[in-house]
């Protein structure tokens, strides 16, 4: 039977419970567990997908077509086990639910409520799946205290007598601010959030304490005696170089010893941390470094490209050399050619990330004019993928008015909306002016590469599965106008009607997927396509 470890957060909101939870799935891994993580949401929305970056940052996507929050990215990047749609869950789902199946008549004439049937969806939701596991980590977003997460703090309340003695871990992530003036850390806060967590009837068990500063043993004494815990299950949470340095850091000060010892698990022999030794010597030890400039349209809040950030610094790895990463907003070369030259000239690689809607379209195009022309390896995904078609197109293919329906009507739709696509379920449909959650095409889908072709050298393979999230696709009508201007398409879906990735074989790097390969990247195991690029970004600097 599984045990759950149930994390919350108090004071203020971005303490990294995301963080912490998933190095603590990677120590628990390390000493031999199987691991699941899941994350609770409070917001109403159903999913994150229809969010905008600047609200939620990135949407995280899984196999199983899940729109998803960016804290699965971590949890799958640090353990490796691929998350699926039961592991994200928000109070609008868990409402919508209840509600279809009150209309269904479902509940005998019974008073809907919030307890039971709020909590007890909300309860079956953390014990679905989770046959053959050890450990389930259940992260709930917000802090204690919100209005929207009372529900989520209850229904954890209830599991824990449902479960039974020992069979369940609170963990609260909660700041130790530093006042300079004073020249002291401050456990008031903790301490106000504790008792709040206490109030609702939760005991926490360990207490994870975000702090700038070395927290003296007074001040973890101090915490421990007013906050109801051992001494030794204060455990000081310091800002790290690297976010792959934390689970070495938590391991360091026992936090994973201190968690088994709450369900009375002896800890036992030291984890096997060498993956993550090894990591941090990479990236403590490069042997060079190259810059690569993302061109996108949220780069003013970096977690909009979260995985992707990720999956660049897991290229360094691979490549033993530090990733220099330039924000670049594609509005910038929608002016002078100036401009475009000025910012890209430096740069070992250009890549040009998914998005949504027409506002730096044209500057996107630029950037992709700039990488085809001066051979700087490029790189394209998703919208990237579509801006090098356009791009090829209208400048190497003839195409002038080439452009996408995504961006109204045109009279070339080089880019155009998909209304069908087959999946394992079936045929999937679609139609102009509908709903938008969870409408695209998503998840993961098959592909062929061509045996010949760059894009099947990387993989190793001719046959891969790569995550989506798009409704637009590249027009197959323009393909021979696209290849005899030089654009191959090298990947396909496998009966050959939607293109997968495309490359320019005259060009030292040149490649666009429709997929998004940062997905699946991870620091002890880069993406293929991400070490290609930054390898070819090296070989880029040592002509610069």
């Amino acid at each position: 039977m599984a045990r759950f470890i149930f994390i919350t957060g108090g004071v203020v909101s971005s303490l990294g419970k995301g963080l912490m939870a998933a190095s603590l799935a990677a120590l628990l891994q390390a000493r031999g567990y199987r691991v699941r993580i899941r994350k609770f949401d409070p917001y109403l929305n159903v999913d994150p997908g229809t969010m905008s970056p600047y609200q939620h940052g990135e949407v995280y996507v899984t196999d199983d077509g899940a729109e998803t929050d960016l804290d699965l990215g971590h949890y799958e990047r640090f353990t490796g086990v691929p998350s699926r749609q039961s592991d994200n869950v928000t109070s609008g789902r868990i409402y919508q639910q209840i509600i279809a199946r009150e209309r269904k008549g479902d509940y005998l004439g019974a008073t809907v409520q919030v307890i039971p049937h709020v909590t007890d969806a909300i309860k079956a939701f953390a014990r679905t799946d989770t046959e053959d596991l050890d450990f389930v980590l259940c992260e709930i977003g917000g802090t204690v205290g919100d209005i929207e997460s009372l529900p989520f703090i209850e229904a954890i309340r209830q599991l824990r007598n449902d479960l039974g003695r020992g069979q369940s871990c609170f963990v609260h992530v909660t700041l130790v601010p530093y006042i300079a003036a004073a020249g002291e850390l401050k456990t008031k806060p903790t301490q106000h959030s504790v008792r709040d967590l206490t109030a609702l009837g939760i005991q926490p068990d360990v207490l994870v304490c975000r702090c700038e500063r070395e927290l003296p043993q007074s001040e973890r004494a101090k915490i421990a005696l007013f906050c109801n815990v051992r001494p030794e299950a204060v455990i000081p949470a310091l800002d790290a170089r690297s976010i792959y340095g934390v689970p070495l850091q938590y391991h360091a000060e026992g936090l994973d010893e201190e968690v088994l010892l709450a369900f009375g698990i002896e800890p036992g022999a030291k984890p096997d941390l060498a993956r993550w030794s090894r990591i941090i010597e990479r990236l403590g030890n490069p042997e060079g470094d190259v810059t690569i400039g993302v061109v996108g349209k949220y780069v003013g809040l970096p977690d909009a490209y979260k995985s992707l950030h990720e999956a660049l610094v897991h290229g360094g790895i691979a490549n033993q050399v530090k990733v220099n990463i330039r924000w670049l907003d594609a509005e910038l070369f929608e002016g002078s050619e100036g401009d475009v030259v000025s910012n890209l000239e430096p740069l070992h690689g250009i890549l040009v990330p998914g998005g949504f809607g027409e506002r730096g379209s044209e500057g996107k195009i630029a950037s992709v004019k700039f990488a085809r022309e001066r051979g700087v390896p490029y790189f394209g995904i998703c919208l990237g993928m579509q801006m090098a078609c356009i791009e090829g197109a209208r400048n190497t293919a003839g195409i002038a008015a080439a452009s996408t329906t995504e961006f109204g009507p045109t009279d070339e739709p080089v880019v155009g909306l998909i209304t069908e696509w087959m999946t394992a379920e079936g045929l999937q449909q679609r139609e102009a002016g509908g709903d938008l959650g969870g409408t695209m095409r998503l998840g993961a889908y098959p592909a062929t590469l061509a045996g010949n072709s760059r894009a099947a050298s990387i993989y190793g393979a001719t046959h891969i599965f790569e995550r989506h999230r798009h409704r637009y696709e590249v027009n197959t009508h323009y393909r021979d106008a696209l290849e005899r201007g030089g654009l191959y398409f090298s990947g396909t879906s496998p009966d050959g009607t939607l293109p997968e990735i495309v490359e320019r074989p005259d060009h030292p790097w040149f490649v666009g997927v429709q997929f998004h390969p940062e997905l699946k990247s991870k620091p002890f195991d880069p993406h293929p396509l991400f070490a290609s690029f930054i390898e070819a970004a090296v070989r880029q600097s040592r002509l610069v």
